[in-house]
């Protein structure tokens, strides 16, 4: 009998250790560096290691899904994956659709470029539909001109097809830093706040998930293992907690 009862708590604790919580998060994999396809075709980055160690701290099984931005929150509220990680700035209009957890990186900055450090930042500017920048854009005196990918945005500034791009500067220096001179940022313009922070989304009734990945960003903040990636990703100079 004694034989049975310890077999019997061995196969209930292993059966505990493969019942892992698995979560799947969506990501856009055409945003470097917080998130992209390497070489390799892999979906790597900020976000990714970040995810995976976050993930790791909370005791989550967790895998990667690549989505387009423009339907990356209907596909959460559909449960086609139950996080997004995806460089998705906190905004009030965001929360009426879902929720986010404690921001794992503070408000970035964003900025201009254009072909001309004197751009016109009130004629027509592209940004990523969808996206905090577009809605700033919109609310602002110049006309909007939106596209799918961050690509897509400065290819329609490098075409004459806009005046600018306007987007996480983050995401636009590395464009700015090897263009040769072809993409400069705008005078006076290369570090606009916009937002509130970078978190991961969620669905509203996902209490329990964001409670983990909440307690798994303190941690990481506390020990400061999350500045010093952050600063892997971003440099020195990049905006730390």
């Amino acid at each position: 009998m004694k034989k049975i009862m310890l077999a019997a708590a061995a196969l209930a604790l292993t059966a505990g250790m493969g019942m892992a919580q698995t979560v799947r998060i969506g990501t856009e994999g055409a945003y470097p560096p917080f998130n992209f396809v390497n070489d390799k075709g892999q979906l790597d980055g900020f976000e990714i290691e970040l995810g995976n160690e976050l993930c790791k701290r909370a005791e989550l099984q967790c895998t990667f899904v690549k989505n387009d931005w423009d339907s990356i929150i209907p596909n959460l509220v559909s449960s086609n994956y139950d996080a997004i990680m995806a460089g998705m700035n906190i905004s009030e209009e965001r929360k009426k659709a879902i929720q986010f957890s404690e921001e794992y990186l503070p408000p970035p900055l964003s900025a201009y470029a254009a072909t001309s450090a004197d751009a016109d930042i009130e004629g027509t500017v592209a940004a990523q539909t969808s996206t905090i920048q577009a809605g700033y854009i919109a609310e602002s005196a110049a006309t909007l001109l939106e596209f799918p990918t961050g690509e897509e945005t400065i290819a329609a500034v490098r075409n004459g097809e806009a005046d600018a791009v306007f987007a996480d500067r983050d995401f636009l220096a590395p464009y700015v830093n090897e263009s040769n001179g072809d993409l400069v940022w705008v005078e006076g313009q290369d570090k606009v706040v916009v937002g509130e922070g970078i978190a991961i989304g969620m669905r509203k009734s996902d209490t329990e998930l964001k409670g983990k990945f909440d307690k798994a960003i303190e941690s990481m903040k506390a020990d400061g293992s999350l500045n010093a990636m952050i600063q892997k990703w971003y440099g020195p100079e990049a905006l730390i907690f």
